[in-house]
């Protein structure tokens, strides 16, 4: 007799789980899908060109109808499960619907973070999470013409791009003096900013906002510093948190997300948890490669096979904003004793910088140019000693040689402006003869 499979959450690194599992085993379980939102699995990392009109809802659908019918999965969509009964096992929902298991797997994902100040529960105010997020800012770009994005992370000017092609005056509030300080330098992060300043997005820098403005709908947000702007839609895009609610109501232990151990098994052994939801070794992620990791994992155990571990990631971040192109990886921000190697080309928009101690690379930022993010990234999980490449690394991946480091360089074009670097942090005029050296 089949065993009974429930996953609470259609995402993607839930729904990643499953089809791990289906590749292992396709009779062991009985499953049952429960999501909130009315749609099949989706791409959630896709809503930007949706909103930026690139890009339809169907366009994004990562699992059809269809794929849970061939696979025998009885999906519930538009229904919330409210209630995790531990002694009975079973899941109850909003709509009165009860769901027994004998393995549950939690995959509640997060939630946007709305400011908790006066005014943020007015019409107008929303975050920029799912499908209903995007059908909200369209139909507000069709009748107003201000939108105010806070945050100046990847989620808000993915926003604030989006609202700009719908048509609308876009202003990009920031409580940092850097945009995306999580993924860019000082450096990388200016050019950026300056980029998007010519395509027509507005900042305000290092801006605190205390209270939206309006009766019941929103007519501009105040600052501390009393300063205020008039906007009708304000997309709040501050950050994430792990969505625990439910699991916290049924007595499972969290801290800051659902604690799992490297089986992604809750302390209730019968129950998994995959996703942003979930707290690892003390670590909580957002991006897709980890929670997809979780998910291959998860699956094994629930496949019964039960010999793969998760031991937390080291996470990469490549990114597009806006057609930008950016890399960053580890640890990026020099400390007393890394060197520091970094070229620029201003006119071009090309910025590259690794932070290297030991002839080790412990972080990279890359701006323009990521081609070789991916064989930066390698080198510093593997720790690869870089002494003998050292002084060409910043022109890009060797071909194949002794060791992989051969003496071919791929060459690239710079401007006459370009500056080639190797300091501890601060350039004291020390070129790296990088191009004198291989006789380019």
């Amino acid at each position: 007799m089949k065993q009974k499979l429930v996953l609470i959450g259609n995402g993607m690194a839930g729904v990643r789980a499953i089809e791990e599992l289906l590749k292992y085993e396709t009779d062991l379980y009985n499953i049952t899908v429960i999501g909130s939102e009315p749609h099949p699995n989706y791409n959630r990392i896709m809503l930007s060109p949706v909103l930026a009109g690139e890009k339809q809802i169907d366009d994004i659908i990562l699992n059809s109808y269809e794929w849970y019918k061939e696979n025998h999965i009885e999906l519930i969509t538009g229904d919330t499960v409210c209630k995790i009964n531990r002694v009975k096992k079973s899941v109850e929902t909003e709509s009165g619907k009860s769901f027994a298991f004998d393995r549950l797997l939690i995959a509640t994902g997060s939630m946007p973070f709305i400011i908790p100040v006066p005014g943020a529960d007015k019409q107008g105010v929303i975050g920029f999470r799912d499908i209903q997020d995007v059908d909200t800012m369209v139909e507000y770009s069709k009748k107003n013409k201000n939108a105010v994005v806070i945050g100046g992370g990847l989620l808000g000017l993915e926003a604030a791009n989006g609202l700009m092609k719908q048509g609308m005056n876009v202003t990009v509030v920031h409580l940092m003096d850097n945009l995306l300080e999580r993924q860019l330098d000082t450096t990388s992060s200016g050019m950026l900013k300056k980029s998007l300043e010519e395509r027509g997005m507005k900042f305000m820098m290092q801006a605190q906002t205390a209270e939206i403005l309006g009766e019941d709908a929103v007519t501009g947000i105040k600052f501390a510093d009393g300063s205020s702007i008039d906007t009708s839609l304000v997309v709040m895009a501050v950050g994430i948190r792990p969505n625990i609610e439910l699991a916290q109501s049924a007595g499972l232990y969290c801290e800051r997300g659902i604690v799992v151990s490297d089986t992604m098994q809750t302390y209730d052994p019968v129950i998994y948890a995959v996703g942003e939801c979930v707290q690892h070794r003390n670590n909580c992620y957002g991006l897709v490669a980890p929670l997809f990791d979780q998910a291959k994992v998860a699956a094994n155990h629930l496949a019964q096979i039960g010999i793969a571990r998760y031991e937390g990631s080291i996470t990469s971040t490549k990114l597009k904003v806006t057609g930008i192109d950016l890399f960053s990886a580890g640890e990026f921000s020099e400390q007393e004793g890394d060197d520091v190697l970094i070229m620029q080309d201003a006119k071009e928009g090309v910025y590259k910088k690794l932070v290297v101690k030991d002839d080790i690379i412990k972080g990279a930022v890359m701006y323009g140019d990521t081609m070789d993010g991916t064989w930066y990234f390698q080198m510093m999980r593997e720790k690869t000693n870089i002494a003998d490449f050292r002084k060409t690394i910043l022109f890009g991946q060797h071909d194949l040689g002794d060791a992989g480091h051969g003496d071919e360089t791929r060459v690239m074009s710079l401007s006459d402006d370009a500056e080639i670097c190797g300091c501890n942090g601060v350039c004291k005029g020390d070129i790296v003869n990088a191009i004198t050296s291989k006789g380019l």
